[in-house]
């Protein structure tokens, strides 16, 4: 169109009977001003320097697109554990009808080829209480389900009361122990041999501060907050009524997790998916934007689109409110880019010409059109003043610890340190540095250090100060 254009002024000016050196000087006047050069920053430019912002604040973007759709998600699906809540969970209370250290060793070997975070605090309390484990026979993993395997001769079971009601398995005796335990927002876990039900453990895991804040500002942003999770109806509803989320799913088997963002998507809605465990990865990658935690597991990370590096679900506030502001200026952009051209062009073309004789030297039209482009950058580069401080912040008393540590060798390290120091209580943020070899955790009501000491050193680190 502009070379068309810059033709049809040549033409007309030779027509209007002036000299082939007027008519050609409009001509290229015409080219030069209008340029593209502009428009060619207007996009990759802000998104550049979008996604170096987004770095800077522990968001890694893997792509364009991305960063384009996490500005127009509507619905933010959440994973409870790891996500939601810390991923540390505990043992609160150990019902049984037999010898309590005999029914925990016995949990214990059934949990000790586990990956699930529920197996891993039953774990801790054995080895709290420093029982030798059993070997297991016949080992096998139902997924969202639990576990069967051969102790001393004897099959027994640990998992959910749907796994028990699969195997036949009476928990009349335990039931309203476990009622109780669910109302108050504990995931409870069965055990039985293969006759009877032997005994239930309580596990608690508690829900990070932060997701309180994050689940705010995402509803103050109208977007529709969904958790999604394959626990036990009545916890999943207490949490989500705790947090006060729009929609709760629960008891969700693994491989169906997928399938419910499907459906979201299929009501219309654009979906962003927070989770960080592997059975997190197809719904990762299903949804319009994925975003892992970054103490995720390596699978889950892979199939995300963003990366939350630290671990807080305030950072999906941050990078919904990035990718917003990259989409406003690259707009910006591509206005002023295409409202130059507009101005640019007639005068190039000689518009003041037949009335007031003015005429614009194609040097002119030159410097004109760099400054086009300096101010697209210039314009993009403002992203740089972006800001997380929008965030409400309900504690104003929050207080910080450094330590030092010494022994963190890779990011499995990183992530067993973050592990240790989230399981202390009143611990609301970790963050780990490999590089600096140092952790800074945020918390709220004095912790003492001794204890700070003791995790760490039980996760196989060594303590060498704390200020």
């Amino acid at each position: 169109m502009v070379i068309t254009l810059s033709i049809l002024a040549t033409l007309f000016w030779l027509i209007q009977g002036q000299s082939f050196e007027f008519a050609l000087s409009i001509g290229i006047a015409v080219l030069v001003i209008s340029c593209p050069c502009a428009l060619g920053l207007a996009t990759p430019v802000a998104i550049m320097v979008g996604t170096g912002k987004g770095a800077s604040n522990g968001i890694l973007i893997k792509s364009a697109e991305s960063l384009e759709l996490l500005g127009k998600i509507d619905t933010v699906v959440l994973d409870k554990t790891g996500t939601v809540t810390k991923g540390v969970p505990k043992v609160t209370d150990i019902c049984t009808n037999m010898d309590e250290n005999e029914f925990l060793k016995i949990s214990g070997t059934l949990e000790k080829n586990s990956e699930h975070p529920l197996a891993e605090a039953i774990l801790e309390k054995v080895k709290e209480k420093n029982l030798e484990l059993y070997n297991t026979e016949d080992f096998l993993s139902v997924s969202g389900r639990g576990i069967k395997a051969k102790i001393q001769g004897k099959y027994f079971y640990c998992g959910n009361l749907n796994f028990m009601k699969e195997n036949n398995i009476l928990v009349d005796e335990f039931l309203d122990k476990s009622n109780d335990f669910l109302n108050n927002g504990k995931s409870v876990i069965y055990i039985s041999n293969d006759e009877k039900i032997i005994g239930i453990i309580a596990v608690f895991d508690i829900i990070k501060e932060t997701s309180y804040i994050a689940i705010e500002n995402l509803k103050k942003d109208k977007k529709e907050i969904v958790l999604l999770t394959g626990d036990n109806k009545v916890v999943a509803n207490k949490i989500g009524e705790e947090l006060k989320i729009d929609k709760v799913i629960s008891e969700v088997l693994p491989q169906d997790k997928e399938q419910e963002i499907v459906e979201l998507q299929n009501k219309g809605k654009r979906v962003a998916f927070v989770g960080d465990g592997v059975n997190d990865s197809p719904a990762l990658v299903r949804a319009d934007v994925g975003l892992a935690i970054g103490s995720g597991t390596d699978i889950a990370i892979e199939s995300a689109d963003v990366v939350l590096i630290k671990d807080n679900l305030l950072d999906v506030v941050s990078a919904i409110k990035l990718s917003e502001a990259v989409i406003r200026n690259i707009k910006m952009n591509l206005f002023w880019a295409f409202f130059y051209n507009i101005i640019g062009i007639p005068i190039a073309a000689g518009i003041f010409y037949l009335n007031f004789g003015l005429k614009l030297n194609p040097m002119l039209g030159a410097l004109a059109m760099s400054l086009s482009s300096f101010c697209v950058v210039t314009n993009a580069l403002r992203l740089n003043k972006f800001k997380t401080n929008f965030i409400k912040k309900e504690k104003e008393d929050i207080k910080m610890k450094k330590i030092e540590i010494e022994g963190m060798q890779c990011n499995h390290c990183k992530m067993t340190v973050e592990k240790a120091l989230n399981s202390i209580e009143g611990v609301n943020n970790v963050k780990v540095d490999l590089e600096k070899k140092n952790a800074v955790i945020e918390f709220e009501k004095e912790i003492d250090n001794n204890k700070i000491k003791e995790v760490i050193e039980e996760a196989g680190f060594v303590v060498k100060d704390i200020k």
